[in-house]
């Protein structure tokens, strides 16, 4: 007994010290972009399941002889699962260590996945793809924070820009390459896909990323030290002691699982109308708790203390709505399309032009405006952009129209996206202590959470209100109006 206790003691200090990387290449001056490449892997990863998985409803509704509205939850209970976790995980990595979660993160999502293609039921694969958002929730809590405290301030908007550009690769690639999976061979090579990227992001993580915890660091402390008074509205650390916040965790769940369920109810998930209203009276509820709890944790899972920050609140809400604009028209795209008699790789090709678009933006779209511009004015230009774009392909979908008509305003969108985001989160990352920067990370991813499951969502009730043409319409003004809100809330951020 002894002796099994001292091996799993050792297995167990095995897995959670971080080994460092090979002297040539910590050593190496530009080593630091070998480390955002790896993170761009798990950015890659999570964007190309969720691409992927828009163009795969259609093949799941008829395997399984169901709805659209119970099919969506493919997508939600993931997104659900991610939200719930990041806030969380990222405090986690803090005591732990970014690099130990980030990897775990790939194998717990290669495991999920090649579990979930050989699912025999929804419920089933529902379930797997929960699993698969704890690997999810691992890795995107980390990414940002890796990114951020990894590379050199200088550097930072074009290392947070790359790695936008990894997302929006997965985006770019999801829907065609969904769509040649689904016809070509299965809807279950949707999920086998992921399995050798988690592979390679195991071995990339292993070797090219440095430590974050050193392993004569010592026990970690239950309490943040105690920082230097500071003038009036300056950025603090949020508190990190005491103990976890499992009630904050159940209110934030609560809370955006009945919200999404009800949205799912109006979108024809069938439910009775006083079921309905008891989750949206239950969402409003576990809200209010949720505000209630976090101001009295002494280790909050929002984090009152980094929320309240200057320029950290009106930076995540503006990344929720950059995601919000980014997944809208990926869901809505294909159904506008079909509408208009495209067939489904086709329409995937057509779709695929606005993360295209994202991706390239973020990588060099940056470079072409004047080098003078602020973040702030970058976010600003990229935000009216987007809604410009969005606003371009209302009048365009209906029956017989070319699918080639959406393609400028489709470009013009992605392109505006790409500017805005990477912009945002350096905003964001700036203002948010070196001590919290995984929780501020989590926090930025969960707001892209947020925004991704209610781009998700809201398509699909637009859609079962009015009708594919008029409903993706009024969707797609309702965009156009957020985009501008967008541009509103972007403020100027205090160096720290």
């Amino acid at each position: 007994m002894n002796a099994a206790s001292t091996l799993t003691a050792r297995l167990t200090t095995g897995l959670l010290t971080e080994r460092p990387r090979p002297r040539g290449i910590a050593g190496w001056r530009h080593a630091h972009w070998l480390a955002v490449g790896t993170v761009c892997l798990g950015a890659f990863l999570g964007q190309l399941t969720a691409g992927i998985t828009a163009l795969v409803y259609p093949a799941l509704q008829r395997h399984f002889d169901t709805g659209f509205a119970a099919v969506e939850w493919v997508a939600l209970a993931y997104l659900l699962v991610l939200v719930a976790l990041l806030a969380p995980i990222g405090r986690l990595s803090d005591l732990v260590g970014r690099k130990t979660m980030y990897i775990g993160g790939f194998a717990v999502f290669g495991l999920a996945s090649l579990g979930a293609g050989f699912a025999d039921g929804l419920g089933t694969l529902i379930a797997l793809r929960a699993v698969q958002a704890v690997g999810g929730a691992m890795m995107q809590a980390n990414s940002v924070a890796l990114v951020a405290r990894g590379v050199p301030e200088h550097a930072m908007r074009r290392a947070l820009g790359i790695q936008a550009a990894a997302q929006g690769l997965g985006l770019a690639l999801g829907p065609s390459l969904g769509g040649l999976l689904v016809e070509q061979a299965s809807w279950r090579w949707v999920f086998w896909i992921n399995v050798p990227v988690a592979l390679v992001g195991i071995l990339a993580g292993w070797f090219l990323l440095p430590r974050t915890r050193r392993p004569d660091a010592g026990p970690v402390p239950r309490e943040l030290p105690r920082p230097v008074p500071r003038p009036r509205g300056a950025v603090r650390p949020a508190p990190d002691g005491g103990h976890f916040d499992l009630a904050g965790l159940l209110l934030l769940a609560g809370s955006t699982t009945a919200l999404l369920l009800a949205l799912s109810a109006a979108s024809g998930l069938p439910l009775p109308g006083w079921a309905v209203a008891a989750l949206l009276l239950a969402a409003v509820l576990s809200g209010l708790g949720l505000v209630r709890q976090e101001r009295r944790a002494t280790r909050p899972i929002l984090a009152p203390g980094l929320v309240n920050t200057p320029g950290v609140r009106p930076g995540l809400a503006v990344s929720l709505i950059g995601y919000l604009l980014l997944f809208c028209p990926l869901v809505l795209g294909p159904v506008l399309l079909a509408e208009a008699g495209l067939p489904t790789a086709r329409a995937g090709l057509v779709i695929t032009l606005l993360p295209a678009a994202f991706a390239v933006a973020a990588t060099v779209g940056g470079a072409l405006l004047p080098r003078g511009w602020s973040d702030v004015a970058r976010c600003r230009f990229g935000a009216a952009l987007a809604g410009a774009g969005l606003l371009g392909c209302v009048p365009l979908p209906a029956a017989g129209a070319p699918a080639l008509w959406l393609a400028l305003p489709l470009l013009v969108a992605g392109g505006g996206l790409g500017l805005l985001l990477p912009a945002n989160n350096a905003l964001v990352m700036r203002a948010v202590p070196a001590e919290c920067s995984a929780v501020g990370g989590g926090m930025v991813n969960m707001a892209r959470s947020l925004g991704t499951a209610l781009g998700t969502a809201l398509p699909v009730l637009g859609v079962h209100l009015a009708g594919p043409v008029l409903g993706g319409r009024a969707v797609l003004l309702a965009l156009a109006a957020v985009a501008a809100l967008a541009v509103a809330l972007t403020r100027p951020v205090r160096r720290r």
